[in-house]
C-alpha cells in the first residue's frame, strides 16, 4: 500500500452505550501511541479519563474526556463521550467537532439495541463512523450474532474489516480482509504477523468477497472487476474504504479488547488511513475553505483555577493566546496532551483546543466570522426529570441561581426554571444527571442544597354560581376604611381563564375604585380554598356602596377579597389536575411494556404507530396526569435497556376527586403551613 503523507491534526469521538468500555479504549489508544507510560484501569481509578470526583464515584463518564496523542507522526485528539443516555447532550455536541466517531459496543446481541440512538444521530448528520466491538475476549462471545443484531439497528451496511482467530473460546488475533494478513495479539505492543490458519482460509475468502461486494455497491469500476473475476489492487480497496467512510455510506467493523490491548494498534492504523481530513469535515459542516479564522465551541467548562474554558475545534485560520476575537481577549490557549490542559502560544486548522475566559461565548457558538450555511447545531434535549432546589443556607438564593446558570451553560440539557409556586426547578435527562449537577454545586461552588419533587401545578375551578356580598368597614380614630361590593361568581368553560365584568350603574361604586375590586378578586384567585390558583370563572361586580371620606382603593380591594372568601366555598369548588400529551418512543419489542406503564399511571392510551424514520421502533401516544410523570423516564429506561424515551406537552386540565384529590389538598395545606 502507498504510504500516507502526514495530515493536519484530526479528531475522533468515542461514543456508545454505558459500560461498553470507551474510557478503557481511550486509555489503551493513548498507551499504544506512547502518550502515557502505563495503561490505567477504570476500576482502580487510574485512567486519564473520568478524573473528576463525580465520575470516579460512579465509575462512569459524566463529561467528555479529551486527550491528544501522536501516532506514526500524526496528531490525534480523542473525545471520550459519556455513554449514559443522561449525558447524551455532551456526546451529540462533541460529534459536531470531530472528523469521525468510533462506536464502541459489547459482543452481546441482546445489547445491540442500545447503540440505535447514537447510530441514528450519526447517520442523520452524515458523520463518518466505524464500529469497534470491545471485550471480544469475554467468554461466550457471539460475534456473528452480535453483528446481525447491530445491522438491524444500523441504516448503513456494516462491513467487516477483519475476522477473528480463535484458540478455543478465546480470540487471540485477527485476519485483515484487505491485506489478507493474519496477526496475533501481543499485549503492550503491536500484533505479530503470522500465517493465516489453514482452517480459516475458506472463511477469510468468503468474508473478503462480502467486503468487496459492499464496496462495489458504490463503485462501478470495482463492480466490473468483480464480475470479471479480477482481483482489485489493494490500493483501490483502501481508496474505496476511505471514500465510502467519509461519505457515511458504510460502517467498517473492527473488534478487540481495550483492557487487554487486543486490536488497538490495528484500530489506530485504520483511523490513520481511513478517517477524512479536517478540510473534508469542514466541507461536510458547511464551512468554506477561504475566509478568516474560525472555530466552533462544543463544550464549556467553568474550572476552579482557569475560569471559563471553551473547548473548540479550529476549522480555519490560526488563533493565538491574548488575541482579541469578537471583542474579547483570549485569556489562555490550551492543548490537551494526554488529557492535561497545557498552554500553547497558537493553534491552527484541525487543532482541538480550549480558549480561556471568552465569557460571552456559549456552547455551539462560532469564534470568528461564521459562514452562512453552516450545519445546524443540535438542539438541547427536552427535559425528562426534575428537582425543586433550595439553598440549604438562607440568603444563598442568588449565589445558587448563579452557580446553576454556569452549570446550564456547561450542559445545555440542564434547564433552570422558576416554577409556578416560586420554586427553583432544575430539569434534565434523569436522576443521575441531576445528582451530578448537585454534586458539582457542592464541589465547585461550595453550595449545599436541599431537593424535593417539584409541586404539580394543580388548579381549582367551580361548578355552580353564587351571589355574594363583601363589606370592609373599620374606624380607627382618623379616617376610617369603607368598601362595599356585591359580586356574582359563575363558572366558565374549561380553558377560559378569569373574566371580570363591571355592571355598576349610577355610580354606586365610583369608577376609580373598580380596578381595585378586580385586583382584590385576582389576588384571592391566586390561592383558592384548596390552596391552588383558581381558573375558568367569571366575577361580575353588580352593586356596592361607598363613603365619601373613608372609601379607598385598599378598602375596596379588601371588600372584594372578603366576598370571594365567603363565596367560593359555596360554588362547589373542584380540583383540576394538568394532563400531558405524551409520546413514548421504544423499540417495537417493548411496545406492550410501554402501554402497561401508561395504564399503571392512570394514563389513557390514544394509540401507537411505527416511529417515522426508525426501523423497528414504535411510538405510543397517551394522556398522562402530570402527577404521574415524576419517575416515568426511570421506569421506561429500566424496561427498555436504557433506550426508551418520551416527549411531552401540556394538553388540558381535568377534574379530579375522591381519595386522590383529598391527598393532594392535604399535602398542599401542610406545605403552606410550613412555608
Amino acid at each position: 500500500m502507498t504510504a500516507k503523507s502526514p495530515s493536519l491534526p484530526r479528531a475522533c469521538a468515542l461514543v456508545g452505550p454505558f459500560a461498553s468500555g470507551k474510557t478503557s479504549l481511550l486509555e489503551a489508544m493513548l498507551f499504544a501511541a506512547g502518550a502515557i507510560g502505563r495503561q490505567g484501569r477504570v476500576k482502580d481509578g487510574s485512567t486519564v479519563g473520568d478524573a473528576s470526583a463525580e465520575a470516579r464515584a460512579r465509575f462512569m463518564s459524566v463529561e467528555p474526556n479529551i486527550a491528544s496523542a501522536q501516532y506514526l507522526g500524526e496528531t490525534w485528539t480523542f473525545v471520550d463521550c459519556p455513554g449514559s443516555v443522561e449525558f447524551q447532550q455532551d456526546a451529540y455536541n462533541a460529534l459536531m467537532a470531530v472528523d469521525a466517531a468510533i462506536v464502541v459496543c459489547e459482543p452481546d446481541p441482546a445489547r445491540a439495541v442500545m447503540v440505535a440512538p447514537v447510530l441514528k444521530f450519526l447517520d442523520e448528520r452524515k458523520i463518518p463512523h466505524i464500529l469497534f466491538v470491545n471485550k471480544i475476549d469475554a467468554a461466550g462471545t457471539r460475534l456473528k450474532e452480535t453483528l446481525d443484531a447491530l445491522q438491524a439497528v444500523s441504516d448503513r451496511p456494516l462491513v467487516m474489516r477483519e475476522i477473528p482467530i480463535r484458540d478455543g473460546e478465546s480470540v487471540t488475533g485477527y485476519i485483515d480482509l484487505v491485506s489478507e494478513r493474519a496477526y496475533r495479539y501481543r499485549p503492550g505492543q503491536a500484533s505479530a504477523m503470522i500465517q493465516i490458519p489453514e482452517a480459516l482460509k475458506g472463511e477469510e475468502a468468503r468474508a473478503r468477497q462480502e467486503l468487496l461486494e459492499h464496496l462495489a455497491d458504490f463503485d462501478d469500476h470495482l463492480m466490473e472487476e468483480l464480475l470479471e473475476d479480477i482481483q482489485p489492487p489493494t490500493d483501490e480497496i483502501y481508496q474505496d474504504l476511505g471514500k465510502d467512510l467519509a461519505e457515511d455510506l458504510i460502517v467498517p467493523v473492527f473488534f478487540g479488547s481495550a483492557e487487554n490491548d487486543g486490536g488497538i494498534h490495528r484500530l489506530l492504523k485504520a483511523l490513520r488511513h481511513d478517517v477524512p481530513a479536517p478540510a473534508v469535515t469542514a466541507v461536510r459542516q458547511g464551512i468554506k475553505a477561504e475566509g478568516g479564522a474560525l472555530a466552533q465551541v462544543f463544550k464549556t467548562v467553568h474550572a476552579a483555577h482557569t475560569g471559563k474554558l471553551s473547548f473548540a475545534r479550529i476549522w480555519r485560520g490560526e488563533f493565538a493566546d491574548n488575541q482579541v476575537v469578537d471583542g474579547s481577549r483570549i485569556g489562555g490557549l490550551y492543548a490537551m496532551p494526554a488529557g492535561i490542559p497545557t498552554k500553547v502560544a497558537k493553534a491552527g486548522p484541525g487543532d482541538l483546543v480550549a480558549f480561556g475566559r471568552l465569557d460571552p461565548v456559549a456552547t455551539g457558538a462560532v469564534i470568528g466570522e461564521a459562514d452562512s450555511g453552516m450545519a445546524t447545531w443540535p438542539q438541547p434535549l427536552a427535559p425528562l426529570f426534575a428537582f425543586a432546589l433550595a439553598a440549604e443556607k438562607k440568603g444563598d438564593d442568588v449565589k445558587l441561581s448563579g452557580a446553576l446558570a454556569k452549570l446550564s451553560e456547561e450542559d445545555p440539557s440542564l434547564i433552570l426554571e422558576h416554577g409556578e409556586f416560586g420554586e427553583l426547578v432544575l430539569r434534565g435527562q434523569g436522576e443521575i444527571h441531576l445528582q451530578v449537577a448537585i454534586d458539582r454545586l457542592k464541589s465547585r461552588f461550595n453550595m449545599q442544597v436541599v431537593t424535593r419533587k417539584p409541586t404539580v401545578p394543580y388548579k381549582e375551578t367551580i361548578r355552580k354560581s353564587v351571589s355574594v356580598h363583601g363589606r370592609h368597614k373599620k374606624q380607627s380614630g382618623g379616617h376610617g376604611q369603607f368598601g362595599d361590593v356585591y359580586l356574582d361568581i359563575a363558572p366558565l368553560p374549561r380553558g377560559q381563564g378569569f373574566h371580570f365584568v363591571d355592571k355598576i350603574v349610577g355610580g354606586v361604586v365610583p369608577r376609580q375604585y373598580i380596578p381595585s375590586v378586580e385586583h382584590g378578586v385576582a389576588e384571592f384567585l391566586a390561592q383558592g380554598p384548596f390552596g391552588f390558583p383558581v381558573v375558568d370563572l367569571s366575577v361580575t361586580l353588580t352593586s356596592g356602596s361607598y363613603h365619601a371620606v373613608d372609601s379607598s382603593d385598599m378598602a375596596f380591594k379588601t371588600a372584594a377579597r372578603i366576598a370571594m372568601t365567603e363565596g367560593m366555598p359555596q360554588c362547589d369548588p373542584v380540583l383540576l389536575e394538568p394532563i400531558l400529551l405524551v409520546e413514548i418512543s421504544v423499540p417495537s419489542d417493548y411496545t406492550a411494556k410501554a402501554q402497561r406503564i401508561v395504564s399503571g399511571r392512570r394514563g389513557q392510551i390514544l394509540g401507537y404507530d411505527a416511529k417515522e424514520g426508525w426501523q423497528g421502533w414504535d411510538t405510543v401516544n397517551a394522556y398522562l396526569p402530570q402527577a404521574e410523570m415524576d419517575d416515568l423516564i426511570v421506569e421506561l429506561r429500566s424496561l427498555t435497556m436504557g433506550v426508551g424515551t418520551f416527549s411531552w406537552a401540556f394538553d388540558h386540565l381535568q377534574e379530579i376527586a375522591g381519595r386522590i384529590a383529598d391527598k393532594v389538598v392535604e399535602q398542599r395545606r401542610k406545605a403552606l403551613e410550613n412555608a
